[in-house]
């Protein structure tokens, strides 16, 4: 047996991520990457969206806040690589979007400290601080606080989920010991007042990469570079999924002891996974940063981690694109809702989620395999 052969058998469904069709349940279809062509057409379609169509009908300020989830849609994207193909429920994405953007964060302080000639951050400054924590210093430089953006995340994954993942630990207790490394990182995020704002963040920058925030043409720059960076995110998870490495993911979720079997060390796999989702997350809070303008505890613990399961969930965690859209629908409908019902809005993600995987576990993206034979059905009955 080839683990080609066990990919093809995993694309149809298992007793974990397929239903088996029974009278009033809804049937989930995982399929495998989808073809060449459409997936350039997808692209094709989402670039023209966000690079020409939004910049066009979108004012500075809706650029910002789409711009915004955009980067959410990047995280998005990272989950849908460990649930979706890799059966991995990672409810602490959170964790690792927050160490890109923190550490994008020191680096802007630091940055707009040099071009003022204080070398030092404002906010340390009034605490009386007349130099920067050691462990800041590297950040300072520009090259290694966009390599660490990428590397430190992924680092972290990689020995945290190796860890695991050798001891044979899944399911519910990785989601849980995910949600424990979020909550430990607010807790000493909070802890850090003097370094690192404590409960307040970090805020008030400038700069970023010498382009000052206050003109709009930079904005819509950092729009524009947020969008290609979500582009070539789908780009990367399309060749994993049509890779030797997908098929391996995919059977190490469906039938992880034939894997092993095989010869394979599924830790391995499933931990190369979980690294490239949290690399992809700490992209996605560097980016947040300067787009946003604030970083702070309350944007990274538990429930933003939880909410970004949420959008994978409802646009379909096993599609290409469902994470994506799921993210950048979530988070439209959030705007629009949460200003109307700022109280409610937990309840509707709530509501949300119970209803996907009620009525639409495949998410937003099975809906066209849902309705197609349908409405074959009805042309044949017609005719």
């Amino acid at each position: 047996m080839s683990i080609a052969t066990s990919h093809s058998n995993s694309t149809a469904g298992t007793a974990e991520d397929t239903a088996r069709p029974r009278k009033g349940r809804p049937t989930v279809t995982v399929t495998g990457a989808p073809r060449l062509r459409w997936f350039m057409a997808g692209t094709t379609i989402l670039a023209v969206a966000l690079l020409v169509i939004a910049p066009l009908v979108l004012s500075t300020f809706g650029l910002n806040q789409l711009g915004r989830l955009v980067c959410f849609a990047i995280v998005a994207v990272g989950i849908g690589l460990a649930w979706g193909r890799g059966g991995m429920l990672t409810l602490g994405q959170g964790a690792f979007f927050g160490l890109g953007a923190y550490i994008m964060a020191m680096h802007m302080q630091m940055a707009d400290a040099d071009i003022a000639g204080s070398g030092v951050p404002s906010f340390m400054s009034l605490a009386g601080a007349t130099s920067v924590p050691a462990w800041w210093e590297p950040f300072r430089n520009p090259v290694v606080a966009l390599v660490a953006v990428v590397a430190l995340p992924a680092a972290l994954a990689f020995v945290l989920g190796f860890s695991i993942f050798k001891r044979k630990i899944k399911g519910a207790y990785f989601a849980i010991i995910n949600q424990a490394l979020v909550a430990a990182i607010v807790v000493l995020l909070v802890g850090q007042q003097d370094t690192l704002g404590g409960s307040n963040g970090l805020s008030g920058f400038r700069y970023f990469m010498g382009f000052s925030l206050n003109d709009p043409a930079n904005k819509r720059m950092l729009f524009t570079i947020a969008s290609v960076v979500l582009l070539v995110t789908l780009a990367i998870y399309y060749w994993l999924m049509r890779s030797r490495y997908g098929e391996l993911l995919v059977a190490t979720r469906d039938a992880e002891e034939r894997v092993r079997f095989l010869g394979y060390d599924p830790a391995l796999i499933k931990t190369a996974a979980y690294s490239i989702a949290a690399a992809m997350a700490g992209v996605a809070g560097a980016l947040f940063v300067p787009i946003v303008g604030i970083i702070s505890p309350a944007q990274i613990g538990v429930v933003p981690s939880i909410v970004f399961v949420i959008a994978v969930a409802a646009g379909g965690r096993f599609s290409l694109f469902g994470p994506a859209i799921g993210a950048l629908v979530l988070g439209t409908v959030e705007s629009s809702l949460a200003q109307s019902f700022p109280g409610a809005w937990s309840y509707f993600q709530g509501l949300i989620l119970v209803l996907v995987i009620t009525l639409l576990p495949g998410g937003l993206a099975s809906i066209g395999a849902i309705l197609g034979p349908r409405l074959m059905k009805s042309k044949e009955v017609s005719a």
